[in-house]
């Protein structure tokens, strides 16, 4: 029997928006985030913007899950498309309470609920709402009112979430403070998301998939690692490049104040307060963080150095190269980013296929999936 294909989102738009040419077209995965990046003016908004049916280009393309919302011969309005819309602004209604702003786009049907429906209880619970419920949306604080509106988008049932840059308009204090509540509702809810972000630090938070944008077009779709550490990508050869991986809890070590995190091709110690055995958290490895040995390091302060096979190398200017790596002793775990000088590379003698040491001097741990730092 023929195994049957996993649900995605598959969307090609095409046309002109005013002075802009919109081209692009991508398959992702129906579940988790899928982040949309580039700069500002690239044309995420406007595929977002297609995705909802706000903005119709004939002869474009769009099939979530299986469901053919525009072709060459359907087009469903939006309010005829199962999505939940985040915007920059929360756009709530002065008039009611934080609980009616809530409820406001809610099915009012009496008709059976999906077995995937978000209860009230759950979203109030994974957004940290309660006691904010009889407040007036005047009275909350920026990052209060998007998680109100982000509150509203789920409880009108989607089947997809659209986030168009919704923490833009908040500092960066105030980011911080929303972010974990977006890596629980990731952790928790199979409701797939697509997430518009100029901000690289965001994208790495949340995203599993990655699309990539520029002028208009798409310049790579894949897993947010892959694309990361592809050289050929803007992504790898920006001075802040780095590879994000998703590291499972194996132990803590009570003494030292050290997490285990096993990662695909090796384990990392972590300075961290204590979590628990089999936890996912993500974690974030700096290019410019990362140093080659041709031997085993000893009498180190670096606490973690992986066996490793250099994949390929690339010049960076005229004095630094990227180099790029896959863990684990046979070279088939995941992919790291070093960036060094030219006169280190030549130093020790490196070339593509020779195994090496990665020491790490420094791993950026985000929060815990259930919200806690």
């Amino acid at each position: 029997m023929r195994a049957l294909s996993p649900p995605s989102i598959r969307a090609a738009f095409r046309g002109r928006l005013g002075g802009f040419t919109l081209d692009a077209a991508f398959t992702v995965p129906a579940t988790g985030i899928t982040g949309l990046f580039g700069p500002s003016g690239c044309g995420k908004s406007s595929v977002l913007r297609c995705l909802a049916g706000l903005q119709h280009l004939p002869g474009s393309n769009c099939e979530v899950g299986g469901e053919v919302w525009q072709d060459d011969s359907t087009f469903l309005k939006p309010h005829h498309r199962p999505i939940g819309y985040v915007f920059q602004e929360a756009s709530l209604f002065q008039h009611l309470s934080v609980k009616a702003n809530l409820l406001y786009g809610a099915p009012r049907s009496s008709g059976e609920a999906r077995a995937d429906a978000v209860g009230f209880d759950e979203v109030i619970e994974l957004l940290g709402l309660s006691r904010l419920l009889e407040r007036s949306p005047r009275n909350l604080s920026g990052g209060e009112r998007q998680r109100v509106a982000i509150g509203r988008a789920l409880l009108s049932q989607p089947k997809l979430l659209l986030m168009d840059e919704p923490l833009s308009a908040l500092d960066r204090l105030t980011k911080d403070e929303i972010l974990p509540f977006l890596e629980r509702l990731h952790a928790r809810l199979s409701l797939p998301v697509i997430y518009v972000s100029h901000d690289i630090t965001e994208i790495e938070r949340l995203a599993d998939h990655l699309v990539l944008m520029h002028s208009g077009k798409v310049l790579a779709v894949g897993p947010l690692a892959e694309l990361q550490s592809d050289p050929n990508l803007p992504l790898a050869i920006a001075r802040d490049a780095a590879v994000n991986f998703d590291a499972t809890v194996e132990s803590y070590d009570t003494d030292y104040g050290l997490l285990t995190l096993r990662i695909d091709g090796g384990r990392l110690l972590v300075p961290s307060p204590p979590a628990a055995r089999g936890e996912l958290r993500r974690v974030r490895i700096a290019a410019s963080d990362v140093s080659l040995a041709r031997e085993p390091p000893h009498a180190s302060s670096i606490l973690n150095a992986l066996p490793a096979r250099i994949a390929s190398v690339s010049p960076i200017g005229g004095n630094e190269v990227l180099v790029v790596l896959t863990l684990g002793r046979d070279g088939d775990g995941g992919r790291l980013l070093a960036r060094l000088s030219r006169r280190s590379w030549d130093l020790l003698r490196l070339a593509e296929g020779v195994d090496v040491y990665a020491q790490i001097k420094g791993v950026a741990l985000a929060p815990g999936r259930d919200g806690h730092a």
